[in-house]
């Protein structure tokens, strides 16, 4: 389960300290080489609650190991990429490839909660969590390890060897299909697979993310499109049988909702802090992606034990409102970096980040999971992370903006306003969420064993 869910994300973080050596050696600017980081997240974003509403009526097994498969496929076209098109093709497949990890993990977990009658898998939640803010943070210093043994190329091989693990262990440890009248009932939820709300759903997300990726008045006719397969989308969904996203089910479920926006706000605060900060240490600072990387070491360590430690504690909104402080702190800090700063302000940045590193995506996923019917786990999670990587779109256009054609100190300054503005919103949806003050399976009024939609429907409303 970690080392899928962990796809993504070393994906989305090694690309961090590349950014610069493929703009170098490929000769294109911020601008262009932000598309790789746009383009994994467009085809993610998409990717993830599809693929997990299919996990959530299949079973994961099946679907984890075609999809981790094409990662290994992606890894070999990003190697051999001749120009910055095939590279930006090698993303979008990766992207796809790594879709189904996280919901196939969370679809796990709450499957054998129900089996053993576990109420709460804190340990293993926050295993996973874990886990994944270790790959998050760890790897522009992996990039940076990676380019200076065999270059930008290397950072994409890396991918081969563990999609072939990933596979591998997928076929030995993965359960396999459940016993014959589970499988009629998956049978019966496939005969009613909604595929006009998921061409909805892509028609909408395609045309807001590719809006987002360069937000400018003569794209007009993107929102406008996007505004329309939404409206279309509504009604397709509130009239099919079995829909793709249960509108009055999630309509119902404010906590959950209120969970994605603060997801989306988190990521933009994060992933700007990712990418801004990272280019602009190697461009603005001077810095090579060795030891750019090497930089972040501290948010890594401060990460980990913050996840460690709060992860044995019940509750996420004492979480979310020191994670929501940390951030406006760094980037109050952030504001007074010159090039001329020592390089311990850079690692104090690093060290403040560690704090809602560690916290923010601990108790978002545990949001989620609590938050969620049982009964759409996998794709309520793919949700969870479509809204974190809009996010983190919002943050990639927004560095790039910010930076033009170079990663000067100027332009991270005018990131760090944007960041600020997002951490303080983040805040405001912490602290007037009355929500947060219940304990998660009161919140729901329902406990993690209950399978049938009647009762995920009742809990749901309950909230």
């Amino acid at each position: 389960m970690m080392l899928g869910s962990v796809l993504n994300p070393i994906n989305s973080t090694i690309i961090a300290v590349t950014l610069i050596p493929i703009g170098d050696a490929l000769g294109a600017p911020p601008s262009q080489t932000a598309w790789l980081v746009s383009a994994l997240y467009l085809a993610t974003a998409l990717g993830q609650p599809v693929m997990g509403r299919l996990i959530d009526i299949f079973g994961p097994r099946g679907l984890f190991l075609v999809s981790t498969s094409l990662v290994g496929v992606a890894g070999v076209v990003g190697t051999l990429a001749p120009n910055l098109g095939v590279l930006i093709a090698s993303r979008v497949l990766l992207g796809f490839g790594t879709c189904a990890g996280y919901p196939a993990a969370m679809a796990l977990l709450r499957s054998e909660a129900r089996r053993t009658g576990q109420d709460s898998p804190g340990g293993v939640l926050t295993a996973l969590a874990v886990a994944n803010q270790t790959i998050a943070v760890i790897g522009p210093l992996l990039g940076g390890l990676l380019i200076g043994l065999g270059g930008w190329r290397a950072t994409f091989a890396l991918n081969v060897p563990l999609a072939v693990v990933a596979v591998l262990l997928g076929l030995l440890r993965l359960p396999k299909e459940a016993g014959a009248e589970v499988s009629a009932h998956r049978g019966r939820l496939a005969a009613r697979l909604d595929l006009p709300g998921m061409a909805l759903f892509a028609a909408l997300l395609v045309s807001l993310l590719l809006f987002l990726m360069n937000p400018h008045p003569r794209d007009w006719y993107l929102l406008v499109t996007a505004a329309a397969a939404s409206a279309a989308f509504a009604v397709r969904e509130l009239r099919a049988p079995t829909p793709f996203i249960d509108l009055r089910v999630l309509g119902g479920n404010t906590p959950l909702l209120i969970t994605y926006g603060r997801a989306l706000v988190a990521y933009v605060v994060a992933y700007s802090f990712l990418y801004g900060f990272t280019q602009w240490t190697e461009e603005g600072f001077g810095l090579s992606p060795f030891h750019a990387g090497l930089v972040q070491i501290p948010m890594f360590l401060v990460a980990i034990g913050v996840s460690v430690v709060s992860g044995r504690r019940e509750g996420v909104r004492g979480k979310l409102l020191v994670g929501a402080l940390g951030q406006i702190v760094a980037c109050v800090v952030m504001l007074t970096l010159t090039g001329g700063s020592s390089v311990w302000t850079l690692v104090l940045v690093a060290l403040i980040f560690g704090v809602p590193q560690g916290l923010n995506n601990l108790a978002l996923q545990n949001s989620v999971y609590f938050q969620a019917d049982p009964e759409r786990t996998a794709s309520s999670a793919g949700l969870l992370r479509t809204f974190a990587y809009i996010g983190s779109m919002v943050a990639s256009s927004t560095a790039a903006a910010s930076f033009g054609q170079r990663a000067d100190t100027g332009g991270l300054h005018h990131l760090a306003w944007i960041m600020l503005g997002a951490g303080v919103l983040y805040l405001l949806l912490t602290v007037f969420d009355r929500a947060l003050g219940r304990t998660p399976d009161r919140a729901l009024g329902r406990t993690p064993d209950r399978a049938t939609d009647g009762d995920a429907s009742a809990g749901t409303s309950s909230a």
